[in-house]
């Protein structure tokens, strides 16, 4: 069983990673977007989209520190671990709670917005259902844990771990002593992970990074020839309302004339 959950689920779900963002990416170009819905509301989305995404790049810069840089490192530039402790919790727990406030107020978007809900589709509530799991879990493991608990050294078992799963040497036995909250959001990463090419989390890859060093677009107002006048100023002598009327058309003018004439007869 071991094997089978630190070992085989792990590499399954890379390689569901990898091949289904390549078979996305060839079958649904068009699709490869966040489906935004901000012209149907944007009160709550302009609230909790900030702290959602601010919340999740904190929490993710948090996780690659934690997980791919080891213990030796950042002891060598004088950070020793109860100094890590402390900024791990500490900035854990603000950026967990973010992510909850933000996507609970976009849950209650979908919810309270009829046109917003319609447009939720199965995809989207898989996918909140599991990245809800996954914050849940970790926030339990980050306050419950590590802030209101003894503490656990994560980085000396599940982050050695996964360094070698990426690097093809994974050892589970490494896992065997983990506290079952960190297992039970370690692999409910790993499903976060597998649904990941089917859902609009791709448009991650899509982020535009190159705005910031596009130049600027630089807007001309168009020039207007001189004498070409105020805009309407021939209309307001041409078109006017009854304009041709009042000379030709009036009502019984011809019929005035006509009538003279046959008055001299």
């Amino acid at each position: 069983m071991s094997v089978a959950l630190w070992v085989v689920i792990p590499y399954i779900t890379l390689t569901i990673f990898v091949v289904g963002h390549v078979w996305r990416w060839r079958v649904n170009q068009f699709g490869w977007t966040t489906r935004t819905t901000q012209v149907l509301e944007s009160r709550l989305l302009r609230l909790g989209s900030p702290l959602f995404h601010l919340g999740a790049f904190a929490a993710i810069a948090g996780h690659v520190l934690g997980l791919l840089v080891p213990k030796s490192w950042t002891a060598a530039v004088g950070v020793d671990e109860h100094l890590y402790h402390l900024v791990s919790v500490s900035a854990g727990t603000v950026a967990g709670l973010m992510v909850v406030a933000g996507l609970g107020l976009l849950l209650a978007r979908r919810l309270t917005s009829p046109r917003v809900r319609t447009t939720t589709t199965t995809a989207d509530k898989v996918l909140f259902a599991v990245l809800g799991v996954v914050i849940l879990l970790g926030l339990s493991a980050t306050i419950g844990k590590n802030l209101l608990g003894g503490g656990y050294d994560y980085r000396a078992t599940i982050a050695v771990w996964f360094r070698g799963v990426l690097t093809f040497r994974p050892d589970p036995a490494l896992m065997a002593d983990v506290p079952l909250i960190f297992q039970l959001h370690a692999l409910s990463a790993w499903l976060l992970a597998a649904i990941w090419p089917f859902t609009r989390l791709v448009h991650v890859w899509s982020a535009p990074v190159a705005y910031l060093w596009r130049p600027y677009v630089v807007y001309r107002r168009r020039a207007v020839p001189a004498g070409a006048g105020r805009p309407g100023a021939g209309a307001s002598r041409l078109g006017r309302p009854g304009a041709g009327a009042s000379r030709l058309g009036r009502p019984g003018a011809g019929a005035s004339r006509a009538g003279r004439s046959g008055a001299g007869r």
